[in-house]
């Protein structure tokens, strides 16, 4: 029995996933404009239910690919001083939906106590300026590794559904 290839094809606990969110404070976005010109930023999130939720300025590009509804990838990832192997990062990346909370609903009181719960006072300051809009990510699909060969499809929520691939990187 190749006991390396049984180990490579074992699912990772579940818990893996969480621990990654939990253990971020912020989250890795990659937007498009209206004429498809890419832009990465982070914003600060809470994670409620199955919904990732960022309170961002319309100063920042970023918030206006999101309010216009275009698509939208979002990561979380291990820190670089944390990791054992730079080629290897834990990481969760997501293709998300995205909504935009109505302002003094109650998901958005409910979210900005939670905001401000995670990352302080400065929440109550920013949620007050006009350009600051809540948005909803909603997880699509994605994908989560955590090492060479040890790559996983995961869904909707965020739970690991299959081993990417079998097959192993090549040598020239």
């Amino acid at each position: 029995m190749n006991t390396t290839h049984t180990e490579k094809k074992a699912k990772p606990v579940a818990p893996k996933v969480k621990e990654l969110i939990e253990r971020s404070k912020s989250v890795i976005l990659a937007t498009v404009d209206a004429e498809g010109n890419p832009n990465s930023s982070y914003a600060p999130f809470v994670k409620v239910d199955n919904t990732f939720y960022i309170l961002v300025s319309f100063m920042a590009k970023h918030t206006k690919n999101l309010s216009e509804g275009r698509k939208t990838s979002i990561m979380f990832i291990e820190d670089e001083s944390a990791t054992k192997q730079i080629y290897a990062r834990e990481r969760l990346t997501i293709e998300a939906g995205i909504s935009q909370v109505e302002r003094d609903s109650e998901t958005w009181v409910n979210v900005i106590i939670k905001l401000k719960e995670a990352h302080g006072k400065v929440v109550d300051v920013i949620s007050e300026m006009g350009d600051f809009i809540l948005i909803a990510l909603h997880p699509v699909k994605g994908s989560y590794v955590n090492g060479f060969g040890s790559a996983y499809f995961v869904d909707s929520s965020l739970e690991i559904i299959e081993h990417r691939n079998d097959v192993n990187h090549q040598s020239k």
